[in-house]
C-alpha cells in the first residue's frame, strides 16, 4: 500500500452505495481486502435498500445503511437534518485507517470525507467533484470493465486484485425462498427466472416476447418459472402477467421480493434470461447460467463481467450507447428476436456455467 507504511490498517470501509447492480460487482474488492487485511474490520457503506446485496458476505464485518432517500430531506427537516448529524458522525468516531469509495460521485465522496480517514481513496475522474474527499486519488483509465476498473483502483494503492464475483444469501432470506418453493409447487423442481423489467425504456426486451419465450421455457423442459421485478414496474410487462395469470407453472413474483429474498430466488435457478439489470449481476455472482439482452448499453463496461459471449445485443453504432435517452426508447431491444433468443438458449444450456476469473 502506498503512502505510510508503518502505519496499521486496522479498519477499513468500502463506499459503494449504489445501485444494485453495482454493489452486486463490487464484491471483488471487498474480498481483495480481506485478503490483504486478514485481520482488519471491514464494513461497507451502502444504501439502505440495498443492504441484503452484501450483509451475508463472510468477509465483511457490518454493513452501514445509507438512507439515501431518507437524507435526501436534509434540507427541508430539522429532525432529518439532526440525524444526518448523528449518522455523519458516527463515521468520524468509527476510527477508520481506510476508506475506498468505488462509486466515484458527490455523495459518495462526501461520506468518503464525512469518515475523516487518514487515508481516503478514490479514482482522480471521481465525477461531480468527488475526488475533493480524498486524499489519495489515482488516474484509472475509464475504458474498462467497471469490475476491472475498480480492481485497479485497489491495485493502484497496493492492494493484490482477487476477482472473485461470489454472493451469499442471508439465512432468512433463503428459508423465505424454501418455504415460498413448498407451498407455490416449486420444491425441488428446476426452474428458470425471467428479469423482464428495468428502469429504464431503452432496457427492455418487449413483454410479449418474454411471453413467448416463457411459453418456450415450458414446453422445453423447465417446470416452472419465476418472474421477477419491482413493485412498481408491473405495468410494463402486463403480456406476461396475463401468461401468469392462466398458467400456473409461472410463479409471479414481482413486487413479492425483498433484495435478499431475490438473491435466494437467483441462487437457486438453473436459468436466468435478464435485460441489463441487478439480476443479471446477480445470475453472475450465484454462478448461474443466463442470457443478458442488451440495448444501448457498451457492454464490454457495463455488461456481465467476464460473460460477453451470454449477451444477445442488435449491431448498434456507438455513439448511440445512452440508455437514459428517452428518444431511443425501446427501439434497439425491439430488434432482438424470439428466435435468436431460443438459438442462443440452446447453446447457453448445452454449455457449463463459467465462474469468471
Amino acid at each position: 500500500m502506498n503512502g505510510n507504511p508503518n502505519r496499521p490498517i486496522n479498519r477499513i470501509a468500502i463506499v459503494r452505495p449504489s445501485a444494485l447492480g453495482d454493489v452486486c460487482r463490487t464484491v471483488p474488492v471487498l474480498v481483495s481486502l480481506r485478503r490483504a487485511f486478514p485481520q482488519a474490520a471491514i464494513d461497507w457503506i451502502v444504501q439502505d435498500s440495498f443492504v441484503d446485496a452484501v450483509r451475508a458476505h463472510p468477509d465483511l464485518n457490518s454493513v452501514i445503511p445509507f438512507a439515501r432517500r431518507h437524507f435526501s430531506r436534509v434540507w427541508r427537516s430539522l429532525p432529518v437534518a439532526r440525524e444526518w448529524l448523528a449518522w455523519s458522525k458516527s463515521l468520524r468516531t468509527a476510527g477508520y485507517d481506510a476508506v475506498y469509495d468505488l462509486q466515484g460521485l458527490a455523495r459518495s465522496g462526501l461520506i468518503t470525507w464525512q469518515t475523516r480517514a487518514p487515508r481516503r481513496v478514490g479514482f482522480a475522474d471521481a465525477r461531480e467533484a468527488g475526488y475533493l474527499g480524498y486524499t489519495h486519488r489515482h488516474k484509472i483509465p475509464a475504458a474498462m470493465h467497471t469490475v476491472d476498473r475498480m480492481l485497479a483502483l485497489i491495485q493502484a494503492d497496493g492492494v493484490p486484485a482477487i476477482r472473485d464475483m461470489r454472493l451469499y444469501v442471508a439465512d432468512d432470506a433463503m428459508q423465505w425462498w424454501t418455504h415460498m418453493r413448498d407451498t407455490r409447487g416449486l420444491k425441488d423442481r428446476p426452474y428458470a427466472v425471467l428479469a423482464p423489467t428495468s428502469r429504464w425504456s431503452s432496457k427492455r426486451w418487449p413483454a410479449d416476447r418474454f411471453a413467448q419465450l416463457a411459453n418456450h421455457l415450458l414446453e422445453s423442459g423447465f417446470e416452472r418459472i419465476a418472474l421477477v421485478g419491482g413493485k412498481d414496474e408491473r405495468s410494463q410487462i402486463e403480456p406476461l402477467l396475463e401468461l401468469a395469470r392462466s398458467n400456473d407453472h409461472i410463479l409471479n413474483l414481482v413486487g413479492q421480493t425483498t433484495v435478499g429474498g431475490l438473491m435466494a430466488v437467483i441462487a437457486g435457478a438453473s436459468l436466468v434470461i435478464a435485460n441489463d439489470s441487478a439480476a443479471l449481476h446477480m445470475a453472475v455472482g450465484f454462478e448461474r447460467r443466463y442470457l443478458a439482452l442488451f440495448g444501448p448499453t457498451n457492454v464490454s463496461l457495463v455488461g456481465p463481467y467476464r460473460g460477453e459471449q451470454w449477451v444477445i445485443q442488435p449491431p448498434v453504432d456507438p455513439s448511440t450507447l445512452n440508455h437514459k435517452d428517452a428518444s431511443i426508447g425501446s427501439t434497439i431491444m425491439e430488434r432482438i428476436t424470439v428466435a435468436q433468443v431460443i438459438e442462443r438458449l440452446n447453446q447457453r444450456l448445452a454449455a457449463p456455467a463459467e465462474i469468471p476469473q
